[in-house]
C-alpha cells in the first residue's frame, strides 16, 4: 500500500482545534455576563459581573415594561375628585412628566446596563484568546492592580461622565421631548390634567401662526443684530484701549490698566440694578445733567430704539475689559523684530497694525470670539436686570421690544407655563448657535492649519 502525503492537506493550529475558549467563553457569556469569565476560571470578576447581570436584568424586568408604557403613553389616568360619604376626596391620577421623566431614567440605566453586558462578552472572549495562546489569565488582585494601573484616569473621569449623563444629557432629552407634547398651562398641566403627544404641531404653529411666528421673527432678529454688535462693540473697544495703554508714550500703563478692569472686577448683577437706575428717565444721573445744558433726554428704557441703544452702550461697558485683557496678553507676544522689520521697509502704522497687529491678534482670539458670540446669544443677564425685555410690544406673544430668544424662553415658561413653546424656542436656540459656531470655527486659520499638521 502506498503512503499517503499529507503534507499538504491544511489542518488547524492546534488552539483553535483542540481549545476553542474564546468562542465558548462569549457564547457563555452573552447567555449571562460573568459566565464566560467563570470558565476562563477568573472568579473574582466573573462573581462580580454575575451578581451585576442579575441585578440590571431584575431593574430590567421590573421597571423596563412601565417605563416604556409611561413614555408612549403619559398616563392614561388623571386625578379625579371622588364622593366619599359626603365630602369629595381627590383620587390621584398618573403624572405624565413624572412618567417622562423616570421613563428616561430607566432607559438611561438599561442603556448602561447594555454596554456592560457588551464589555463583558468582549473581555471573555479577549481573554479566551490568551488562553488558547498559551497565557494564563491573570489573578483577581492582579487585575485590580492592573485597572488601577492603565486605566485609573478613565475610573476618574467615569463618575463626572455618569453626572453628565443623568444631569445634563438627560435634561437636554427632556426638553426635546417636551417640544412634542402640549405641556402648557392652564388646560394640560399634571396631575389634573394629561399631557398629550402632538407631534410636530408646536413647531408648525411658531412658524405658521401669525401671533407666534411674527414673535418669533422679530425676536429672532433683534437676537442676531445683538450678538453681533455686543460682540463687534466689546471686541474692537478692548482693542482699542489695549493698542492705546500699549504704546510707547502713555505712562502709568499699570494705573490705566486697573482702571479699566473695574467694570469687569465689580459683579455684574450690581453694575447692572445701578445702570438701571441710572438711566432712569425722570430720576437717572443721565437725563439730570443732560437738563442742565437745556437738552431734554430721551427715555433711555421706554423707547423701543433708545432701550436696544442702552443695553448696547451698557453691555460694552460690562465686555470690553475682558477683550483688553485678553489682547494685551497677545501683544506682548508679538516679536519687535517684526515691527521694526517693517519700519526699515518704510510701512505706516496703518499697515503695520494691518499686516502684524490685527492677523496675529485675530489667529489667537477667533475661536474666542466666535464663543463671545455664542454667549451673548444666550446674555440673559444684561437684558433681564437692565430692561427685564421692556419695553412691552402689543404684538408679541409674552415678549417684548428687547427680548432675546433665551429670555423670551423664560418668560415663555417660568411666568406663562407655555413649556411646550419653550421647549421649541430651546431647540432653536442650541440650533442656531451649534449651526453658527461650527461654520464660523471652521473657517478661522487656527482650525485649517491644526487640519493640516494632522
Amino acid at each position: 500500500m502506498s503512503e499517503v502525503n499529507t503534507s499538504s492537506i491544511p489542518t488547524l493550529p492546534p488552539a483553535m482545534d483542540s481549545l476553542p475558549h474564546a468562542r465558548n467563553s462569549a457564547a457563555l457569556s452573552v447567555v449571562a455576563a460573568g459566565l464566560g469569565q467563570l470558565y476562563n476560571r477568573q472568579w473574582g470578576k466573573g462573581f462580580i459581573l454575575l451578581a451585576m447581570y442579575a441585578l440590571g436584568l431584575y431593574f430590567a424586568i421590573t421597571r423596563l415594561g412601565h417605563a416604556l408604557w409611561g413614555l408612549t403613553t403619559l398616563g392614561e389616568q388623571k386625578q379625579q375628585m371622588k364622593l366619599v360619604g359626603k365630602v369629595y376626596q381627590p383620587i390621584a391620577g398618573d403624572h405624565s412628566i413624572f412618567l417622562m421623566v423616570q421613563g428616561l431614567i430607566v432607559l438611561f440605566v438599561v442603556f448602561l446596563l447594555v454596554l456592560l453586558y457588551a464589555a463583558s462578552i468582549r473581555d471573555a472572549y479577549r481573554i479566551g484568546k490568551l488562553r488558547e495562546q498559551g497565557i494564563a489569565p491573570k489573578p483577581f488582585i492582579e487585575t485590580l492592580k492592573f485597572v488601577n494601573d492603565k486605566w485609573f484616569p478613565y475610573m476618574i473621569l467615569s463618575a463626572p461622565l455618569l453626572f453628565v449623563l443623568f444631569f445634563t444629557v438627560l435634561p437636554i432629552v427632556f426638553s426635546i421631548l417636551i417640544a412634542f407634547t402640549d405641556y402648557s398651562s392652564p388646560n394640560h398641566l399634571p396631575p389634573a390634567n394629561l399631557v398629550n403627544w402632538v407631534g410636530i404641531t408646536n413647531f408648525l404653529d411658531l412658524f405658521q401662526l401669525s401671533a407666534w411666528a411674527k414673535t418669533f421673527y422679530g425676536v429672532f432678529t433683534w437676537t442676531i443684530t445683538w450678538a453681533v454688535l455686543s460682540t463687534v462693540t466689546t471686541f474692537f473697544g478692548g482693542f482699542a484701549i489695549a493698542l492705546l495703554v500699549q504704546q510707547k508714550f502713555v505712562r502709568f500703563k499699570s494705573f490705566w490698566r486697573t482702571l479699566y478692569m473695574l467694570p469687569f472686577a465689580i459683579p455684574s448683577f450690581v453694575s447692572l440694578l445701578i445702570m438701571r437706575n441710572f438711566f432712569n428717565t425722570q430720576f437717572g444721573p443721565v437725563n439730570q445733567y443732560l437738563r442742565w445744558f437745556g437738552i431734554e433726554g430721551p427715555e433711555w428704557l421706554a423707547d423701543p430704539f433708545w432701550a436696544k441703544v442702552t443695553v448696547l452702550i451698557v453691555n460694552f461697558w460690562l465686555g470690553f475689559p475682558i477683550s483688553m485683557l485678553l489682547i494685551m496678553g497677545i501683544l506682548t507676544t508679538i516679536p519687535r523684530e517684526q515691527y521694526e522689520a517693517a519700519e526699515v521697509d518704510g510701512a505706516s502704522p496703518i499697515q503695520r497694525f494691518r499686516m502684524i497687529t490685527f492677523p496675529s491678534v485675530m489667529y489667537s482670539l477667533a475661536p474666542i470670539l466666535i464663543g463671545t458670540f455664542a454667549g451673548n446669544v444666550n446674555n440673559f443677564g444684561v437684558i433681564f436686570l437692565l430692561t427685564g425685555g421692556n419695553p412691552a410690544n402689543s404684538e408679541y406673544q409674552f415678549a417684548g421690544e428687547t427680548d432675546l430668544l433665551i429670555t423670551w424662553l423664560y418668560k415663555l415658561s417660568i411666568t406663562n407655563g407655555k413649556y411646550n413653546f419653550a421647549s421649541v424656542i430651546s431647540i432653536m436656540i442650541f440650533v442656531i448657535i451649534a449651526g453658527l459656531s461650527i461654520w464660523n470655527f471652521r473657517r478661522t486659520k487656527a482650525f485649517k492649519e491644526e487640519e493640516t499638521y494632522r
